[in-house]
């Protein structure tokens, strides 16, 4: 927090917890941190939601600061735990409570209200911790002979439930031990891992390759999702993940070159070649499969040059959200280079903004009221660009000049820097405000220019059909054709089945609206009973093709992953012609 409360501040938790507890699991990323709002948006918050001090005055909620006990009985057998302790080694398996439901659930907000309201369910029997990818294989060989359900557990940040284990069998934790470098090949600028590395091992790494590797310069992997610090590159990969640098250096889609993975048919690998015509790609195929069709083991990812000095930041204010998407599309299309971070926010959340980075406080406030910008109205751009010196400088050049030439008025760097420093830490305010019943959330799909104005509109309408919330919306991941719409919404929830059904809503509205259900959040299982009325019946049937191919028996994250293995009922056909 940058600046101290003048007025009151609820006391936001501070405290240190137990390791085994429920809010070690819910809480996001480490344990020592947090995060808490500045006294401006603490009291937009409370304007919107009509509440006093009085309201902040205690928690309202479950702390989590239990220990975790529950009691669900394991279903593996003692000779099925024997077997798997053979192949990890005993150190590296797990059956107690705490290790249980530490690899159980992800974080999106229904995640969080079940575990504040100790609601444990779908935990594997074990958790395993393999070393090698031989493991692995042999793991779900075995499995496969004794029809035992197969999960994987990444960094955990997943909010589609996508690790939650329905059907119980095992969960592969590749946190601890399958996390290290396979190759790093500077002549073909190629990097492969295990796909349990985390996303800032992975950087430093490659920031690092001159003493790693003997490499002639730094690199870069050119991915920086929001949950980059606490995000693995296996679930980077089989969810086909964005990251916030996206536009220049492509989505984790772009980024692969070759994966491998343990099927329950055997080894599948690809091949490393940069482009061919040899038939489907099979890269493409099985990234965002989401462990359906079998563990992904091994990585090889391109690489960039690493030049942080080379990067320009620029940011404007637009006078309207029409005037800004014009503008956006133009920098898009003017074939002058795209920016690496390009980020546009609808008007309410320029005005949740300026009060998160401190613009609120600054003299820009008058600058925008001489021009005639109003709250409520005027919408913020920031970006920034990468690559080579006289490129990234070129790049910048024209951003401004088209920001300048649709009205735009510059804030230089100043507002970007400020995004950038908190842009991995805004997270953390989740745990501070649901202390006290405030749930904070996100949604995302990906629109044409075309139709954009169409889905925000309707999207937004249906967000704020909840009374008093807030509903937040920035275009990023920005193409010629079109970009991702990223929702934020805020709001006053306790109940998870009511948030479920607020969040089916959003997911309804966007299908509605005519926009692609994710962008790069993956499906997993809570977007599931949606993917088959967006695709239509014949294209979702190639899914269901490879899945039998893959995988007969249905073992690998069975329960509802994709919709795979979803009951006809619990499908949502939104357009009578698919069905």
């Amino acid at each position: 927090m940058s600046h101290a409360y003048k007025d009151f501040e609820p006391n936001w938790l501070r405290e240190s917890f137990s390791p085994t507890s429920y809010r070690s699991i819910f809480k996001w990323g480490a344990p020592d941190r947090i995060k808490a709002p500045k006294e401006s948006l603490y009291k937009l918050l409370k304007e919107t939601f009509q509440l006093t001090d009085e309201a902040f005055s205690d928690y309202t909620e479950e702390l989590g600061l239990d220990e975790v006990k529950y009691e669900l009985p394991i279903r593996l057998t003692t000779q099925q735990l024997g077997k798997f302790a053979s192949i990890v080694g005993p150190d590296y398996i797990r059956t107690d409570c705490y290790a249980r439901l530490s690899v159980a659930y992800g974080k999106t907000m229904y995640d969080i209200l079940r575990l504040r309201h100790k609601i444990v369910e779908n935990v594997p029997d074990a958790v395993l911790y393999p070393d090698t990818k031989e493991q692995i294989e042999e793991i779900v060989a075995y499995c496969a002979e004794e029809k035992i359900p197969v999960y994987v557990y990444g960094g955990g940040s997943s909010v589609t439930r996508g690790v939650e284990c329905v059907k119980g069998g095992i969960s592969l934790d590749m946190r601890l031990r399958f996390n290290k470098v396979v190759a790093f090949n500077e002549v073909d600028q190629t990097i492969t891992v295990e796909a349990g590395m985390s996303g800032p091992k992975l950087e430093e790494t490659l920031n690092n390759a001159v003493q790693n590797f003997g490499a002639k310069r730094a690199y870069t992997c050119g991915h920086f999702p929001q949950s980059f610090e606490h995000s693995s590159v296996g679930g980077w990969v089989v969810t086909r993940g964005a990251g916030q640098n996206s536009t220049y250096y492509g989505c984790i889609s772009d980024i692969v070159l070759a994966q491998e993975y343990a099927t329950p048919i055997g080894r599948i690998k690809t091949d490393t070649y940069p482009r061919k015509a040899a038939g489907p790609d099979l890269n493409q195929i099985m990234m965002g499969s989401e462990g359906t069709f079998g563990v992904l083991t091994h990585v090889t990812l391109k690489i960039f040059r690493h030049m942080p000095e080379t990067v320009c930041r620029y940011s404007f204010m637009f006078r309207n959200w029409e005037t800004a998407q014009s503008a956006a599309r133009e920098m898009m299309q003017c074939e002058a280079g795209h920016p690496s971070v390009f980020r546009l926010s609808d008007p309410e959340e320029t005005r949740i903004m300026l009060r998160l980075y401190g613009v609120d406080e600054t003299p820009l406030m008058r600058l925008f009221q001489s021009r005639g910008f109003k709250e409520g109205e005027m919408c913020l751009y920031l970006g920034f660009t990468n690559g080579e010196k006289g490129f990234s400088k070129n790049c910048a050049h024209m951003m401004k000049k088209i920001a300048k030439q649709y009205g735009g008025v510059s804030l230089t760097g100043y507002v970007t820097k400020s995004w950038e420093k908190g842009r991995f830490d805004d997270p953390y305010l989740r745990d501070t405000l649901q202390d006290f019943g405030v749930v904070i959330d996100t949604m995302e799909c990906s629109v044409n220019w075309s139709n954009m104005s169409r889905v925000h509109a309707e999207v937004r309408a249906f967000c704020k059909s909840r009374p008093n919330t807030i509903c937040m919306t920035h275009m990023s991941h920005v193409y010629p054709q079109g970009a991702n719409l990223y929702w934020i919404f805020i709001t006053q929830c306790r109940d998870p089945e009511e948030f479920k059904a607020y969040h089916a809503g959003i997911l309804s509205a966007i299908q509605k609206s005519g926009a692609s259900m994710s962008h790069h959040h993956g499906i997993g299982k809570m977007f599931a009973p949606w993917l088959e009325g967006s695709l239509g019946r014949r294209e979702y049937a190639v899914f269901k093709a490879l899945k039998a191919y893959f995988d007969p028996d249905n073992i690998m994250n069975p329960g509802g992953t994709l919709g795979l293995d979803l009951p006809e009922e619990e499908k949502k056909f939104l357009r009578e012609d698919i069905k």
